[in-house]
């Protein structure tokens, strides 16, 4: 997905006003995952559980290089061939090797975020190489042409009457065929899919250091046959993703369904250990493990966004956003939408490609409340705030209000006499300020109270 981060607003704009019934699927699908979150920490210590996972990924995280080493080494013992990416440019040389030396024709991929990251389709593709998303609902947009707009749910914006729509074109299905006849034909189109493809592409939920194993959560089956059917099995796994024991893993695989979709644990569990062995009839004749950088070391050199590594992309942040509820993905223009987005595109992007993002939060704190692995999700867009301010990427006449208002509310009678002027101001002329209309433009003009909250407060006090 090419990043058009700063396209931000205008793509919010654009989105409610000439497809509003956007907002009505998203809110109806986040507000639903995040009932089922809710209910399933309500059946868990949930506080220690995020507190251990929010431990153990930080500890992993300062000690990655040795984490690191000791997931290659085991990856290698277990017969899996690893590779290093730098970049997506390097992740891309990676795979076009493999596609050559091996003559794939045909792949199919499991839900990725770390391959929309990297571009993998349209790297695929562009060396005539037939790509199928086997996720059904990637398998919905990559019909449609379009980008996922969910991290769990990537057709979370479109209706079944859209799906009913397409399916219909694309797989001759009934236009009013119900969601069990549509998973049907969704199915059976992608039965000779698995069976002709050379190669599987996979992501990696964690990496095991200690045992080399690749751990994949799903509920569909389909990335149990992306692994296992095709000759070829390649996993990109982020290098944040690792964790240190398989001790560590059962409890990280229920914590990250229960924040995402509210179940105990996911219907389907992959544990890859690399390639067949003699003897076993089934699973591929190579494992291909890359670990991608891509602007995660330089992330983890940063005293405050660090954190956000501990991400294990559960979407339980965007599911309970107010900002993310009102458009859902596409607006972002990344593949990382809201609050885990806006914090992480900054550090993978730079910071004046991710502007306005992290601009676009409330900074309620309902997504580090919900938040697996206890990501200070607000305090770091405030931190990316402070920078884009000191870097001069903030509108000059914004610095100029923000700095005008700190210099008054230090001097307690220029800010009563600001505060009376601004009340004695006519609502059309206070409504047409800058600040106050951009404001005004999505929400309800402010209305400044009769009396200043300190006479308020001095009269409350006497």
């Amino acid at each position: 997905m090419e990043p058009h981060s700063r396209e931000y607003r205008r793509a919010a704009e654009a989105l409610l006003r000439e497809r509003p019934e956007v907002r009505a699927s998203v809110t109806a699908a986040t507000t639903a995952f995040d009932e089922h979150r809710a209910r399933a920490y309500g059946e868990i210590d949930a506080d220690r559980w995020r507190s251990w996972a929010a431990g153990v990924k930080s500890h992993v995280l300062s000690h990655l290089d040795t984490y690191l080493e000791q997931a290659e080494a085991s990856l290698r013992e277990n017969g899996a061939v690893v590779h290093w990416a730098e970049d997506a440019e390097g992740a891309a040389e990676i795979l076009r090797g493999i596609v050559e030396r091996e003559s794939v024709r045909r792949v199919v991929k499991g839900k990725s975020m770390l391959s929309e990251e990297l571009g993998v389709n349209h790297v695929l593709e562009a060396v005539g190489v037939h790509v199928r998303e086997t996720d059904l609902g990637e398998y919905i947009i990559q019909l449609l042409g379009e980008a996922p707009s969910h991290i769990v749910g990537p057709a979370i914006h479109r209706s079944l009457e859209d799906v009913r729509e397409l399916f219909a074109r694309e797989l001759g299905t009934a236009r009013d065929a119900s969601p069990d006849a549509l998973a049907a034909a969704a199915r059976a189109a992608l039965r000779d899919e698995f069976l002709t493809a050379d190669m599987g592409i996979t992501g990696g939920n964690f990496l095991v250091a200690e045992t080399g194993t690749v751990a994949l959560i799903e509920n569909e089956g389909n990335i149990r046959l992306s692994t296992s059917t095709p000759r070829i099995h390649v996993a990109l796994v982020g290098i944040e993703k690792l964790l240190p024991r398989l001790h560590d893993l059962a409890g990280f695989l229920q914590l990250t369904s229960r924040a995402a979709t509210g179940q105990a644990v996911g219907n389907f569990v992959s544990l890859v250990q690399g390639p067949r062995r003699d003897g076993e009839p089934n699973g591929p004749e190579q494992v291909h493990v890359v670990l991608v950088d891509n602007g995660r070391t330089r992330a983890l050199a940063d005293d405050v966004a660090w954190e956000a590594l501990r991400c294990v992309r559960c979407g339980a942040c965007l599911n309970i956003c107010p900002v993310y509820r009102q458009t859902g993905g596409h607006p972002y223009g990344w593949v990382y939408s809201g609050p885990i987005g806006a914090i992480l595109a900054p550090s993978l992007l730079g910071l004046a490609e991710a502007l306005p993002l992290p601009h676009a939060s409330s900074l309620c704190g309902a997504c580090t409340d919900v938040c697996p692995v206890r990501i200070p999700i607000p305090e770091i867009l405030l931190a990316w705030r402070e920078r884009a301010v000191a870097a001069g990427l903030v509108p000059a006449t914004e610095r100029s209000a923000l700095k005008a208002y700190a210099a008054a509310a230090a001097r307690p009678r220029v800010f009563g006499a600001a505060g009376a002027a601004f009340r004695a101001t006519p609502a059309r002329v206070r409504n047409a300020l800058p600040l106050l209309r951009d404001w005004s433009a999505g929400r309800t003009p402010v209305e400044p109270s009769r009396k200043p909250f300190r006479a308020l407060w001095q009269e409350g006090i006497e």
